[in-house]
């Protein structure tokens, strides 16, 4: 067994003003992602439906250029009357552009730092740091692939939607199973999100409320889906159980690449505090990495489910 060692070794410069208006600049912005510290100006915040709420924000850099599908932010959320978050939050993007300086975040407001976020009008100001952490795999180079699954649940779709408009704008077809408690819950539409995602997705939905989102009941129906119709890929975010299970079923299909967009609760998000690390198998060799660091993507058969520390 081996823990992955500190380094700083892939964290790039602060990002440096780059000339406007010139194709070259932005392939330039493109070739060398930064990390920095951005003040962002509320453009838009609005709930969605009961428990979620929409974010976009205005940054002072073009991180539309250079933030990609699976990467994820810190967000120093406000002190209020009431709540006065600590740590910075940890919260993946759920879409950038077409302003070269703008990002979205989809969020579920359940403790401190989201109960405070949530207070945030337009027009106020807000510090995120990033890009953070690697992104999925996905081949749209060739014609090799034809169609990719998505397994999302609850605001993990947040995490997935920029892998959608990826994936359709390079003519991807989609097999797209959306889990939910109830259908109030789903954000189908906020999902998808464009005419082009919808027209080449076939979207299964089940939910905890008529018991179709139960393990026994959807796993086969994932098994049909798979054997029905070649898969090249298939990812999934936010849910353990569904993780779980789809480990079970990609035993039967080597060849289509799996990956997961971890979700775990971090400090520092990347890298030095340690306090995200999962135990993962690396072809027999038990490794304990950083979600932050190494991940938040990672290969879905990596993942040990349980850890036993004897």
């Amino acid at each position: 067994m081996s823990v992955a060692t500190l380094t700083c070794a892939n964290v790039t410069r602060p990002w440096a003003p780059v000339p406007p208006d010139t194709h070259a600049a932005q392939e330039a912005a493109c070739r060398t992602p930064t990390v920095a510290t951005h003040r962002c100006r509320v453009l838009a915040h609005r709930a969605v439906n009961a428990r979620y709420r929409y974010l976009r924000l205005q940054a002072d850099a073009p991180v539309a250029l250079t933030t990609q599908p699976g990467q994820f932010y810190q967000l120093k959320c406000p002190v209020t009357d009431s709540d006065a978050p600590f740590l910075l939050r940890p919260m993946s993007v759920y879409g950038t552009g077409p302003e070269p300086d703008t990002i979205e975040f989809l969020y579920n407001v359940t403790g401190v730092g989201t109960r405070a976020l949530a207070t945030l009008p337009e027009g106020a100001t807000l510090d995120i740091v990033g890009p953070l952490g690697n992104t999925f795999t996905l081949n749209t180079q060739s014609e090799q692939w034809q169609r990719v699954m998505l397994v999302a649940r609850g605001v993990g779709l947040a995490t997935m939607a920029p892998l959608v408009q990826r994936a359709a704008a390079a003519g991807l077809k989609l097999t797209v199973v959306m889990s939910a408690r109830s259908e109030a819950d789903l954000m189908r539409d906020e999902f998808l999100r464009s005419p082009q995602a919808r027209a080449l997705a076939d979207v299964h939905c089940v939910f905890d409320t008529d018991g179709s989102s139960a393990v026994e009941a959807l796993e086969p129906r994932i098994r049909t889906l798979l054997e029905a119709t070649p898969h090249d890929a298939v990812y999934t975010c936010g849910s353990h159980r569904l993780l779980m299970l789809l480990q079970r079923v990609l035993h039967a299909h080597p060849h289509i690449t799996a990956e997961v967009a971890m979700e775990q609760r971090m400090a520092c998000g990347m890298g030095v505090c340690l306090s995200c690390v999962r135990l993962f198998d690396r072809d027999g060799d038990k490794q304990f990495l950083r979600v932050c660091r190494e991940g938040p993507v990672f290969p879905i058969r990596d993942v040990v489910g349980e850890v036993d520390f004897g």
